[in-house]
């Protein structure tokens, strides 16, 4: 299985790695970093970098996608809006984690289609067609799978290795990692969290991204 992780300018670190470090281990699997050139993509921190190791016309067939969150508009937006346009009628899995699904939307991939996303990104889902679920953590709807904010990607992961490697394999793998989550607090979630928490949060995302970001 040819898995390709989207790296684009200002993307978030734990979209790519969180799903990376199960999908990795699963045997069979060819991981490829594509961006619209090969080398260093700096994150949305300004300090962090992961290599591209393939381009996007090196990947003309990916088997599973995954497009994390990133600014809309940057270097790479149109030339991935028209990758995922060309390669999504071949993939078995095409994915999301965090705004990276706001990039399935512009691409009409999620035209009528229920999905998720970071909860700040859920607006421009509705925006671009699609059926915004700011309930859930995971949609899936045939061999499209979104899931919400950063962390959500290693729970999206851990759902399709049981889809392709089966349930044990998959609870095997989540055990190799020792995801156990035991958080010290509990707003996770809009639904959760209190108002000042909200305001606060609100607040932070604005500053920390100042420009329109898919996240």
């Amino acid at each position: 299985m040819r898995i390709a992780m989207v790296l684009g300018p200002g993307f978030t670190a734990l979209d790519v790695v969180g799903p990376y470090e199960v999908l990795r281990i699963m045997p069979g699997v060819d991981v490829r970093f594509v961006s619209n050139e090969t080398g260093p993509v700096l994150t949305d921190s300004g300090v962090l970098t992961l290599g591209a190791t393939h381009t996007f016309a090196d990947t003309p067939s990916p088997d599973l996608v995954l497009v994390p969150g990133m600014p809309l508009q940057t270097s790479i937006t149109e030339e991935l809006v028209d990758w995922l346009r060309r390669v999504h009628p071949g993939t078995s899995w095409t994915t999301s984690v965090c705004g990276g699904s706001v990039f399935l939307a512009m691409a009409g991939i999620l035209a009528g289609r229920p999905a998720t996303s970071h909860w700040i990104a859920l607006p421009l889902l509705a925006n671009y067609g699609a059926e915004p679920r700011p309930d859930e953590r995971i949609v899936h709807s045939g061999k499209i799978v979104t899931s919400a904010g950063v962390s959500a990607g290693i729970d999206l992961a851990l759902w399709l290795a049981g889809e392709v490697q089966g349930r044990e394999w998959a609870e095997a793998v989540q055990l190799m990692i020792e995801y156990d989550p035991r958080p010290p607090f509990d707003s996770g979630h809009m639904s959760k969290a209190s108002q000042p928490v909200r305001d606060l949060a609100m607040a932070e995302m604005a500053r920390l991204y100042p420009q329109p970001v898919a996240r």
